[in-house]
């Protein structure tokens, strides 16, 4: 990992000092699994009794604040070899409340780079939600709404889960529509609860034609923890998701993520076998160089040493706050993963 950022940092500098003296202005647009990030409160509405100080996680205000700190030092460290700073956009999922999100960005490793947050609040059984972070002195949101996802279980009755959060807004005054996205589980097995992601990949299209019809050249990023690694059905087969940039239509997404896949680059792992779940893909138009637009540069999975797990069986998976049912005091169960946006500068 410290090879490959130490290489971005040098093509980084390269734009800036190369023969043609091109500076060119770096955003990065993050996505991060936050595993769990509930408060200690008990909320009757949902089942979040394990999440509290009497509960089987004995979840107390001092392993919350832990957690936060950890949460926030890895956000606060996405990308910032390349760019010096934090992202400029966040995507969260499996966080309890907005309260959390607030108690996060007003951590001292985050306070400072002044975010703003858009929630909703998702009927998800286990109270879990999507969040988006954007830098107020970046980013401008203009328009944002939560989608629901309708699915039913085997008995007919409905089976609740997340919504999908849609953003659009003004990234240093070229427009962005951001959708951040946690789909159903693999709970059951992938086979049987396949058709529950194949149902939110098909709303995610849908949300994207619905901007795309207004405005073709709407440039939209969808970012999200899919349970589904990038040559699944639900992003090949329903989104029409691409890897290499030759074989994009009109109707197709850019999926970066493909590529590092296909490398064995994974962002959870699970019985000896990396996936990589954490995505981030685009419409083809964000790979257009334009003098005064965003394209995309390049696409990774943040994963520095200390948030992996160093010793054991589970040796250099992510190092979790819980393993095997004890509280081990870690970050999360996911990597996160980010691109670059480059524009050239005068």
């Amino acid at each position: 990992m410290f090879l490959k950022i130490s290489l971005s940092f040098i093509l980084f500098l390269c734009l800036h000092c190369g023969h043609s003296q091109e500076k060119y202005k770096v955003r990065t647009i993050a996505f991060y699994n936050v595993e769990n990030l509930f408060d200690t409160l008990n909320d009757s509405l949902t089942f979040d009794d394990d999440r509290t100080p009497l509960g089987k996680d004995n979840w107390t205000l001092e392993r919350y604040n832990q957690k936060l700190t950890n949460i926030s030092k890895v956000l606060s460290e996405i990308g910032l070899e390349t760019t010096k700073t934090s992202p400029d956009i966040i995507g969260l999922c499996e966080v309890e409340n907005k309260q959390v999100i607030e108690d996060l960005i007003n951590h001292p490793n985050l306070k400072n780079k002044d975010y703003g947050i858009i929630h909703y609040d998702s009927p998800d059984e286990r109270g879990i939600d999507v969040a988006f972070l954007y830098k107020k002195s970046v980013f401008v949101p203009s328009s944002f709404k939560s989608h629901r996802l309708l699915l039913s279980n085997n008995e007919g009755f409905r089976d609740y889960t997340r919504d999908q959060l849609i953003v659009g807004g003004f990234l240093d005054n070229e427009e962005f529509y951001f959708i951040v996205n946690h789909w159903p589980s693999r709970s059951g097995g992938e086979t049987r609860s396949k058709p529950n992601r194949l149902a939110a990949a098909k709303l995610n299209k849908r949300i994207i034609d619905s901007i795309r019809k207004v405005d073709i050249d709407s440039k939209i990023i969808s970012m999200g923890d899919l349970n589904d690694d990038p040559i699944d059905d639900s992003l090949t087969k329903i989104l029409h998701s691409k890897g290499k940039k030759r074989k994009l239509d009109s109707l197709s997404l850019f999926n970066p993520m493909e590529k590092l896949y296909k490398k064995g680059v994974g962002s959870l792992a699970y019985r000896d076998k990396w996936n990589l779940f954490d995505q981030i893909f685009f419409t083809p138009n964000v790979l257009d160089p334009g003098n005064n637009s965003y394209t995309f540069w390049k696409a990774g999975v943040f994963n520095p040493p200390y948030i992996k797990t160093s010793s054991g069986k589970y040796k250099g998976y992510p190092f979790r706050s819980y393993a095997g049912g004890s509280y081990t005091g870690g970050y999360s169960d996911h990597f996160p993963v980010y691109l670059f946006l480059i524009r050239k500068t005068e």
